[in-house]
Order: C-alpha cells, then sequence, then structure tokens
C-alpha cells in the first residue's frame, strides 16, 4: 500500500514515545511505501488534493531516525491511506485539513475518517454519555460557571480546544482566581470554556485507554508529578502499567460501536476513577508505552484494522 502522513514535524519527535513514528515503524516493516508531509503543505487543486512532501524511511536510530527522498507534489488521491496525524489546536487551519481529506474518501481511506474527526471534538463527543461523565458546563458566560463551582465546589477549569494539558486549572472552593482567569481566556479567544467537578481519584492517576476499531486493546496510567495537577506526559506525567477494571471495558462497550461506525480506527479515550472524561480522536498517543508495558503491539492491531477496512 501507498501510505501518506500528514505530521506535524518528523524531526523533533521522541522516537520512543511518538505512536505516529510507531505507525510508520509498522508499516514500512509490512512493505508499504511511506510519504511525508507538513499540514501547511496540503492543497486543493484544480479539483485534486495535493500535499507537497517527501518519500520517507524511518529507522529506530536516536537523532537518524528518518531519511527523505526529493521533494516532490503527489496527488493523495493516489494514495491508498492517508493519516491525518498532526497534534492541535483544534483550530480553524485544523478544520479545514479535515474538509480538503474528506474529499478523497471513498478511493482513498483517512484515519481517522475527518469527516467525524471534525464532529467529534475530544471534549464534545463525551456529551453523548451524560452518565459516564463527571458533571460538566461548557460555557463562556461568567455566571453560568459560576453558578456550576457553587453547586461542585472543586472544579477544574480548562479550554475546549486545547491539549496536552495546556491551560488547565484546579481552582479548589476558595481560591479566588475564576474571574481573572475567565477575563485572560476571554481576552484572547471567543470559544467557550469547559469546567468540571474536581475528581481526587486523579491523584491515582489519568488511565489512558486505547482501542482500535472501537475495541479496547489495553491501557497506560500516566500519574501527575509531585505538586501537578495534570497527568499529561507533555508535562511531566508518569506513565505506568496498569490492568483495565470492569468500569473501563463498560465504557468501551459503550462508546465503541460508535466509533467503529465513524471510521475512528485508533482512539484514547481518558478515564479517571469511574469517569470518562475525553474521548481522543486527533491525534491519540501511547502506543509505544503500551508496547513496552504489556507487550501489545498496538501499531500492528491497527494496520490490521485498516487493512481490514480496505479490503
Amino acid at each position: 500500500m501507498k501510505i501518506a502522513f500528514q505530521m506535524d514535524p518528523i524531526g523533533p519527535i521522541d522516537i520512543n514515545a511518538d505512536s505516529t513514528f510507531r505507525l510508520a515503524e509498522e508499516a514500512q516493516a509490512r512493505g508499504y511505501e511511506l510519504f511525508y508531509y507538513l499540514p501547511e503543505r496540503l492543497a486543493y487543486n484544480e479539483g485534486r488534493i495535493t500535499a507537497r512532501g517527501w518519500p520517507l524511511t524511518v529507522q529506530r536510530v536516536v537523532g537518524d531516525h528518518f531519511h527523505l527522498g526529493e521533494e516532490q507534489t503527489v496527488d493523495l488521491g493516489a494514495f491508498d491511506v492517508v493519516w491525518l496525524r498532526q497534534d492541535p489546536p483544534f483550530d480553524m487551519f485544523y478544520i479545514t485539513t479535515t474538509h480538503l481529506l474528506q474529499r478523497l474518501s471513498p478511493k482513498t481511506l483517512v484515519v481517522n475518517d475527518p469527516f467525524w474527526v471534525r464532529n467529534f471534538p475530544e471534549k464534545l463527543l463525551i456529551l453523548d454519555f451524560p452518565d459516564l461523565m463527571p458533571p460538566t458546563t461548557i460555557a463562556r458566560d461568567i455566571e453560568t460557571i459560576k453558578a456550576f463551582r457553587a453547586r461542585h465546589g472543586d472544579v477544574i477549569l480548562k479550554p475546549l480546544y486545547g491539549n496536552g494539558g495546556a491551560g488547565v486549572f484546579h481552582l479548589p472552593e476558595a481560591d479566588r482566581n475564576l474571574a481573572s482567569l475567565h477575563e485572560m481566556f476571554t481576552g484572547f479567544s471567543r470559544e467557550p470554556l469547559i469546567v468540571q467537578k474536581y475528581l481526587p481519584a486523579v491523584s491515582k492517576g489519568d488511565k489512558r485507554v486505547i482501542l482500535v476499531d472501537g475495541e479496547p486493546i489495553g491501557a497506560i496510567n500516566r500519574v501527575p508529578a509531585q505538586g501537578e495537577t495534570r497527568s499529561n506526559m507533555h508535562v511531566g506525567g508518569r506513565a505506568e502499567k496498569v490492568e483495565m477494571t470492569a468500569r473501563d471495558r463498560e465504557i468501551c462497550d459503550r462508546i465503541g460501536p460508535l466509533l467503529r461506525d465513524k471510521g475512528q480506527v485508533f482512539v484514547g479515550i481518558d478515564v479517571i476513577g469511574d469517569y470518562l472524561t475525553e474521548i481522543n480522536v486527533t491525534s491519540p498517543t501511547g502506543l509505544q508505552e503500551l508496547e513496552r508495558f504489556d507487550g501489545t503491539n498496538g501499531a500492528g492491531l491497527i494496520w490490521d484494522a485498516i487493512e481490514a477496512r480496505r479490503a
């Protein structure tokens, strides 16, 4: 198969943690032909969806993990699979790429399906499962947010379309910074904020469960650093081995069929205690950590699922 990766710059990635690298490595081992381009090089070109990039080979050598062929402009309609793997922010630039990639269907398989990536933002899809998530409000109006906090006391405040733990604040009941934070966020963005009841279980970890074509293949636990609320590995969270619980499987049973039906092949959900907090479809991570802890070749399972869909 001919595979194209739409992703952030490949040079700075951590080859021992990056899930896109692991997907490329597995694809190369299967004999697939790889091509790499940056999202800003995607274009609509007189009826064709094109990208300017490079043939790619990868190797697990720190500091020498990729080699590029001659730069060229390709018609993405000639590829079997295109991976939508750039990181958020989920802004209008990101959304526009989903509109362009959607035009490749059905001849070219785009993973995850860009139509539903656009309509399933991580912090909004969970609203379809209100009994699985913690008490939540999504609002820009400060009085609505204050009323929610008055009901629940200890809360987490974060940007609706943020990622990687950026802009996440834990506001204990006695904290007086809510109005100032609201002013700061609304001063540079027109987006609403999301506020959730604080879950003390986060001190024991924020579990990342990985689903492939709607089926859970395993989980890792991300434990916050000392003095931190956020467990994201971008901000010092520590990954550790963990087993899936009956509650984790119940959550996956509920959401899995929807993810599979909407072409979300590689998904990472976040579970704190008994609650589902996010459904990550844009550029989920965790494959390499799961493989180290459990020996589960998640990249291989993902390519198996893609091959089945192509067939």
